[in-house]
């Protein structure tokens, strides 16, 4: 496993992630998830043929009700086809707890269908309470979200109640 920031990753790295995910996500990977994925800290398993597994963790605002945390969003977690059910998700996930548990308030992510029995199994548990995100507009709630947004409490966020409001910060494409 490498973890590297953003800023570390040259052009043709950043090439050769955007590439693996595309196809990790068999095209279903939008240009604005690439973006999410960027300005933090990214994981990278890699083999002899290149980047064979990736997750980040960038920063975003969270509020809990009326409380401000600074959260670990995961992003773009992705292991190629040919070397998953090996445990190379969880590795992914031991790396992101460490860089979530060392540098944040509370770990937060939007869980697929086929993410979410890793991300339990991981310690990461649903978000209760209803959602929302800050745009340009307001509040804007978000139920259709509901069920696949997960947290991972530590630090600051130890003692959030999950059945309370959680709002996430602006951004475009996927607000979660």
């Amino acid at each position: 496993m490498r973890l590297r920031h953003t800023h570390e990753l040259s052009a043709e790295e950043r090439s050769a992630l955007l590439t693996f995910l595309y196809e990790a996500f068999d095209g279903d990977f939008a240009d604005s998830d690439f973006d999410h994925a960027l300005g933090g800290v990214h994981v990278f398993a890699e083999d002899e043929s290149g980047i064979v597994g990736h997750a980040s963790v960038v920063q975003r605002q969270m509020m809990v009700g009326d409380t401000v945390l600074r959260a670990g969003y995961v992003e773009a977690v992705a292991v190629a086809a040919r070397m998953r059910r090996r445990g190379m998700g969880d590795t992914l996930m031991t790396h992101v707890y460490g860089i979530v548990v060392g540098a944040y308030d509370l770990g937060v992510l939007g869980a697929s269908d086929d993410g979410m029995p890793l991300y339990l199994r991981r310690g990461w548990t649903p978000w209760t309470g209803p959602l929302g995100a800050l745009t340009p507009d307001g509040l804007t709630m978000t139920p259709d979200d509901e069920g696949a947004i997960l947290v991972l409490t530590t630090g600051l966020g130890a003692d959030v109640d999950s059945s309370t409001r959680l709002v996430c910060d602006w951004r475009s494409g996927d607000l979660w």
